[in-house]
């Protein structure tokens, strides 16, 4: 694909805007001068362009812990949920002051994983997205840290805005991050890392690249949104790294010059069903294959069939999602599973015509069909 930036910024209407805790606080807590300079932009670009913004705003946390005059990130779950209840309240109000002196209102939109996992609520969260676009109104979303716990939790906000530009049908993602990209080495640390402009397809080496690169105040370091770009490239979305301190960043972007690390989506982007599968269902537990049955997953997109499994961790009820690895632990696919745990660890090993006698049933030959699988591995 050779398209300009250009080509591919010019029929977007739906842009996702992550922007991270490096960008919005500063020793001092928020910083307000980059929160109004950025509505400022985006403003700029919703009149001009007819955009359609939905921001994953980071800096509640940040805030909190700064509000509080604290010193560091508490450890416990309880403090750190509090802070972020201190912190949001101030993240919205910036905001809110921000959008309203050009006329626009502002919508806080608090979320966990759980929420999107259950079908229902999923689709409950994406109508209210779209309602609030429709009324112009600006969505600003951020995962609930005063209610969550590990086991809903996103991860950091460059998972929870691949997960938003997912299900919002967004046409781009922006992840504003505080250096100009993705390097080769930390720009930090190493003077002569430079900067890639523009990435075809995520492969393992990318993200070796990316994980040297580490986060400052957020969770997230650049190995965790280059994580998020490879998730929305599978699904058809591209995504632009770019330093959210630099002035007039958004238009910028938008006037198609090299500005950030620009990562192309993949020309056939799986069905919205996968999409669920692959980015929302929260893995239950993994399954590992042998040699046989990664080259039927990963080669010929087969089913897996009871015979290539060699071991099961965690406990899965049926159509609990799964992660599938190889025998180093390496990720191979993401699905959704035919059998409990403790059935899978009674015909592994089995072929499909012998788990009726083991079992006494058989709903499928598949511990896991091809049609409730996604594919992770990369080359």
């Amino acid at each position: 694909m050779n398209h300009s930036r250009k080509d591919i910024l010019s029929p977007v209407k739906r842009v996702v805007i992550k922007i991270g805790s490096g960008v919005l606080t500063t020793k001092e807590g928020l910083n307000l001068d980059v929160i109004n300079t950025l509505s400022e932009d985006i403003y700029d670009l919703m009149k001009k362009r007819g955009l359609e913004i939905i921001l994953v705003s980071s800096g509640a946390i940040a805030s909190g812990i700064r509000k509080m005059g604290l010193s560091q990130r508490p450890q416990s779950i309880s403090q750190q949920q509090a802070v972020a209840a201190i912190g949001q309240s101030s993240l919205m109000l910036a905001y809110e002051e921000a959008f309203k002196r050009y006329g626009r209102k502002v919508a806080q939109v608090l979320v966990t994983r759980d929420d999107l996992t259950n079908r229902m609520r999923y689709l409950n969260t994406r109508n209210t997205l779209f309602t609030l676009l429709n009324w112009k109104v600006i969505p600003i979303i951020n995962e609930n840290d005063t209610v969550v716990v590990e086991e809903i939790k996103f991860g950091d906000n460059d998972n929870l805005s691949a997960m938003m530009a997912i299900l919002a049908d967004a046409n781009l993602l922006i992840n504003l991050t505080s250096i100009d990209g993705l390097f080769d080495d930390d720009p930090r640390s190493n003077k002569d890392a430079h900067l890639i402009p523009r990435v075809e397809k995520v492969t393992s080496r990318i993200e070796k690249t990316a994980s040297s690169i580490p986060g400052t105040l957020g969770k997230g370091g650049m190995q965790s949104k280059v994580k998020a770009a490879r998730d929305v490239a599978m699904c058809g979305i591209p995504t632009i790294i770019a330093n959210g301190l630099k002035e007039n960043i958004m238009s910028t972007i938008f006037e198609g010059r090299e500005e950030g690390t620009l990562f192309l989506p993949q020309p056939m982007p799986m069905r919205r069903r996968k999409h669920w599968i692959a980015f929302t269902k929260s893995p239950k537990g993994r399954i590992m294959v042998d040699r046989g049955a990664e080259d039927a997953l990963v080669k010929r997109e087969k089913s897996l069939l009871p015979s290539g499994v060699i071991s099961v961790y965690g406990r899965f009820s049926i159509g609990d999602s799964v992660t599938i690895i190889d025998r180093e632990e390496r990720g191979l696919a993401v699905g959704l599973v035919n059998y409990h745990s403790t059935d899978v660890e009674k015909i592994m090993g089995l072929k499909s015509a012998e788990i009726e006698k083991i079992l006494g049933y058989k709903h499928y030959d598949e511990v896991v069909h091809k049609d409730n699988l996604v594919l992770m591995k990369n080359p």
